[in-house]
């Protein structure tokens, strides 16, 4: 667990709203739409957004964090944190089942997308946490598991002056009925370095 202050459920709104999202003992548990899910273009071809995205302002200086169960099964289930300045650019970082196996990654768009992922399958089932500081020209992205230390996951260039919001993501493109407990919303200071 980090220190930070804690965003309130009920203070972020949904870029996308999903099937559900119900208070449980200070968890959100929420439910995605099938078929749910953000990519733009590159090499697929195709346009989704329709990602359920709970955000609320993130500033430069700020550093946002959630901590979900990874409990994935199917292709492309995913859960983590959205940052989103507009509809063509916008960042996802977390977790995703692809391929058989569970992968930490990131997906950067701006205009078109990029995807990059590790597999992290002793990950699968435990508890995540991703954060994603911003800084004036970056935003950095690390994750782990279990409270233990947070690995390093990705630097990207992200516009200081850019309006932007973030918070917990979760979709399912592939299947119907997957749900994401989130156990933790928190506003922190961003990171000093990347080192």
């Amino acid at each position: 667990m980090s220190d930070g202050t804690s965003i309130p459920w009920s203070d972020g709104s949904w870029t996308h709203p999903p099937v559900s999202a119900e208070e449980e003992g200070g968890a959100l548990v929420v439910t995605a739409v099938e078929g749910s899910d953000a990519w733009r273009e590159t090499y697929y071809g195709f346009v989704h957004d329709s990602e359920h995205g709970l955000l609320a302002p993130f500033a430069v200086g700020e550093a946002m964090e959630v901590e979900f169960d990874a409990d994935f099964a199917e292709q492309f289930d995913q859960a983590g944190v959205f940052v989103r300045a507009s509809v063509d650019r916008w960042v996802k970082a977390g977790v995703e089942f692809a391929d058989g196996l569970l992968q930490l990654g990131a997906v950067v768009t701006d205009g078109r997308s990029d995807w990059s992922v590790a597999p992290v399958q002793t990950w699968l089932g435990r508890r995540v946490l991703v954060r994603v500081s911003r800084g004036p020209d970056a935003l950095i992205v690390r994750a782990g598991v279990d409270g233990g230390p947070l690995q390093f996951v990705r630097v990207l260039p992200f516009d200081g002056a850019l309006s932007a919001a973030a918070g917990p993501h979760l979709a399912a493109p592939s299947r119907p009925g997957l749900a994401v407990r989130f156990h933790a919303w928190r506003r922190t200071a961003a990171e000093a370095s990347l080192h």
